[in-house]
């Protein structure tokens, strides 16, 4: 088959995973430099905490809102042309926050520009990579994730060396200099899917999984909303314990600066959770091993209520962080084994979309829980519940039957 061929014969696939973990590591990275600015840029500048910080509720807002314009966009344009508009434009964002006279000024155009234009990274390159790979596809795509998890290692250790050496404005704009250096050039690197270029378009196309399905049906199809919510619930499980764990640990007792190491111990895990999760998905299913990781993902965050010592915090955050890491790559793989290669931007945008606002509720989440009960254990219970809720409605996904495609609409 020609989709066989172009797929497995091509040796330049291992580059468009090269390029999209690079790309998503600067740009998550850039973005999630605001917590080590954040306290610099309220001293230095006179303004709140709650100001400065809501800049990334914001650019979670942008981020969620923007993904499936730009995965749309990337359909229809090709992946890198969205790669280099985004990368142009974060790295002009950057530039521009560095010089923000005043705050409504510096949430904007931190919150929406840089939110706004990691979003052009993240969907269109996963997108991009699943259209690359016929075989080891589920590995492919938690390499990418793995290299945009490298972010809160390697991005942010440089912000905080930055700014220990220079004022906050110098190194942000260090930052956005880095990041057009680097993101600008390896955004020529991003090719489509050879299945879609040229003549090679039509003949894949009669292979495809509902290839005579249309863009609206798809977005009206149960698959699709299953996967949406599934990923709702999915990052809203993860959510408050990744943003309350640290001041949980503090309320056990422990000093902050060991708290803080729980989550260099979660990210480290995580990098394993993406490639192990990545190598079972290819050898037992990419749902199979999803569903299986929702159910250990609940457990796992109730497992904090039990926990008081540094040790025990140690243990859970690796199991928690090994496992959410490693689902979420299998997202992208799920949405190619169903959905025509054509709109792979759009419905991988959409999950983008449904998971940022997953995300954005834990933060809120969390601090009225506490507020309410001066305790945090009520926070895992209810991670708890929402993460069996995500287990139960991926349990209920059914594939697309490969030998009935639906009729395209007139």
């Amino acid at each position: 088959m020609l989709h066989a061929q172009i797929q497995t014969q091509s040796s330049y696939r291992w580059v468009i995973v090269a390029a999209g973990g690079l790309l998503g590591c600067v740009a998550i990275g850039a973005m999630f430099s605001l917590p080590v600015f954040l306290l610099p840029i309220s001293r230095d500048t006179g303004w709140s905490v709650t100001g400065v910080s809501s800049a990334m509720t914001i650019g979670f807002v942008a981020l969620a809102l923007a993904s499936m314009v730009w995965g749309t966009l990337s359909d229809r344009w090709g992946p890198r042309r969205v790669v280099l508009i985004g990368s142009v434009v974060l790295a002009a964002a950057l530039a521009l926050a560095s010089r923000a006279t005043s705050l409504i000024e510096f949430q904007l155009v931190f919150g929406l520009a840089v939110g706004g234009a990691t979003a052009a990274i993240f969907a269109p390159m996963m997108a991009c990579v699943t259209g690359w790979f016929d075989t080891q596809r589920s590995l492919a795509v938690s390499l990418v994730s793995a290299g945009m998890g490298m972010a809160p290692m390697t991005m942010s250790p440089l912000a905080a060396w930055l700014v220990s050496i220079y004022d906050w404005r110098t190194s942000l704009l260090i930052i956005a200099a880095l990041a057009a250096a680097l993101m600008i050039p390896v955004a020529f690197l991003v090719r489509r899917p050879p299945a879609l270029e040229g003549a090679n378009a039509a003949a894949f196309s009669d292979g495809e999984p509902q290839s005579a399905m249309s863009v609206g049906q798809a977005m009206r199809s149960p698959q699709f909303i299953i996967l949406l919510l599934t990923t709702f619930f999915c990052c809203a499980t993860h959510s408050g314990p990744i943003f309350h764990t640290v001041s949980y640990a503090i309320t056990c007792g422990i000093p902050m600066i060991a708290a803080v190491s729980i989550y260099s111990v979660e990210g480290l895990a995580g990098m394993g959770g993406r490639v192990a999760f990545g190598l079972l998905g290819d050898r037992f299913g990419a749902k199979s091993i999803l569903v299986t990781g929702l159910l250990l993902q609940a457990f796992g965050v109730l497992a904090y209520v039990f926990v008081s010592q540094l040790g025990a915090f140690y243990a859970v955050a690796a199991l928690v962080g090994f496992i959410y890491a490693g689902v979420m790559p299998l997202y992208a793989v799920i949405a190619r084994e169903n959905f025509p290669l054509r709109m792979m931007g759009t419905v991988i945008g959409g999950t983008a979309m449904a998971g940022s606002l997953g995300m954005a509720t834990g933060p809120l989440a969390g601090g009225l829980i506490y507020d309410a009960f001066d305790s945090y254990r009520w926070l895992y219970i209810g991670a708890w519940g929402i993460g069996i809720g995500a287990f139960l409605i991926a349990s209920t996904f059914r594939p697309f039957p490969k030998a009935q495609p639906v009729p395209a609409r007139a």
